[in-house]
């Protein structure tokens, strides 16, 4: 089986990686790919980076299978488009794609369906936001209804705050169009879970419980990016837990999807909160986390390629799903600038010291330039490791950072401190 992978981002890599050790594949493309890509994978450039262009791409490299990364093909319609063209296609239609592109569905899908969730309101424009901030204690939490890449939501924790964010958000300058409309939620105490499944549009098989660090800077200080780091450790939920959000959130957003009129093929993922009302969605991706995506499938053991494959046909193959108890951690390693404007076209050293203590690197945001590695993007790399206990994951993927050298580099240091707090290893 030939499959191609739609993106250029560390996920992609991450995905494609894996696919490289499916018996199943025979050939793995990525389009467009970047220089991590290119290590594991056939890498196709494109020029068109909509669906059309991506079609283009499937077509010439004879794609058996195809699967997309990152969001923004998923909302614009691509599954769709392959559909009508007859080339196997892994991941949410158009209409499905919206638990992701409007903040405001899946809200309004997540009342309607009784999942557990956020009082909320939504607000066109900046009067209606003004005045909805009245039904709100703080901190209160705006979010763009629109793809924001991981930046669009804001934690404010006084009026006055909120009302600033709100007037940059209506006006275009904090996520552009992203947020023409807004969420407002009432801010939940506790420690967010990345949840995701693996659905064939009637059931859903679970992977790996992990966690992700949005903030840019150490103790969840600073701005939202679009993800510092993530670990991957079973114990992150217990029996009771995983259970409640297998069958009260998971399963039955895949029911009400498809009793609307929308079933979900995909990679569903919940983030949530775990409160003291127990778990609470945050907010639906309709496609693998990322940094999360590398945490977990450096743990992922058997046909990653079966599961794809047997979801993507209707009849999603659990069997093809195993994992490694040993814990893993990702540490991203990111730009000068970055959550802002990142610096670019700085070289890159020490990727092959990193990987000869035992890491496996994956690139995002790098290229070549003239022979030498440089970096290319806000997040450049994931240092990824792991370890027979999350301690020795996380003292693992650290000692493989200290390898890797570019100017303003940044990272943060505490990723998977949660857990050692929790468990006191």
């Amino acid at each position: 089986m030939k499959i191609l992978v739609l993106g250029s981002g560390g996920r992609e890599h991450a995905i494609a990686w894996r696919l490289r050790q499916s018996p199943s594949v025979s050939r793995v493309f990525v389009a467009p790919g970047n220089p991590g890509c290119a290590q594991v994978a056939e890498c196709i450039p494109v020029s068109n980076p909509t669906p059309v262009g991506f079609l283009e791409a499937a077509r010439q490299c004879g794609a058996d299978l195809v699967l997309s990364g990152p969001e923004a093909p998923l909302v614009d319609g691509a599954a769709d488009l392959f559909a009508r063209e007859g080339i196997p296609f892994f991941g949410p239609t158009q209409a499905a794609a919206r638990l992701e592109g409007s903040k405001i569905f899946a809200k309004q899908f997540m009342q309607r369906a009784g999942i557990p969730t956020a009082r909320f309101a939504a607000a066109n424009s900046l009067d209606e936001a003004r005045a909805a901030l009245d039904e709100f204690t703080y901190p209160v939490v705006v979010k763009a209804d629109g793809l924001a890449a991981g930046k669009g939501v804001v934690i404010c924790p006084s009026r006055p705050e909120a009302e600033q964010i709100l007037e940059e958000m209506f006006a275009g300058r904090l996520v552009g169009g992203a947020g023409s409309r807004v969420v407002l939620e009432e801010y939940l105490a506790g420690e967010e879970v990345s949840f995701i499944g693996v659905s064939d549009g009637e059931r859903i098989v679970s992977l790996e419980p992990s966690q992700d660090h949005k903030r840019i800077f150490d103790n969840d200080e600073g701005p939202n990016t679009g993800g510092m780091g993530a670990y991957s450790d079973s114990r992150i939920l217990n029996g009771q837990q995983r259970a409640f959000i297998e069958r009260e959130i998971m399963q039955r957003t895949i029911d009400r999807m498809r009793e609307e009129g929308a079933p979900f093929r995909g990679f569903l993922y919940a983030g949530l909160m775990m409160t003291g009302r127990g778990p609470m969605v945050l907010e639906y991706n309709v496609r693998l986390g990322d940094p999360e995506t590398q945490a977990l499938l450096h743990r992922m053991e058997g046909d990653f390629g079966v599961l794809i494959r047997s979801a993507a046909e209707g009849r999603v193959d659990s069997s093809a799903l195993r994992f490694r108890a040993q814990p893993s951690v990702c540490v991203v390693l990111a730009a000068a600038g970055y959550p802002g404007k990142p610096r670019t076209g700085d070289p890159i050293t020490g990727i092959e010291e990193a990987e000869r203590r035992g890491a496996t690197v994956f690139h995002a945001g790098t290229r070549l330039d003239g022979g030498r590695l440089v970096t290319a993007g806000g997040r450049v790399l994931g240092v990824t490791h792991s370890g027979e206990t999350l301690a020795e994951a996380i003292d693992n993927a650290y000692r493989a950072c200290e390898a890797i050298r570019f100017e303003g580099m940044q990272f943060r240091r505490d990723i998977g401190r949660k857990g050692l707090a929790r468990w006191r290893q």
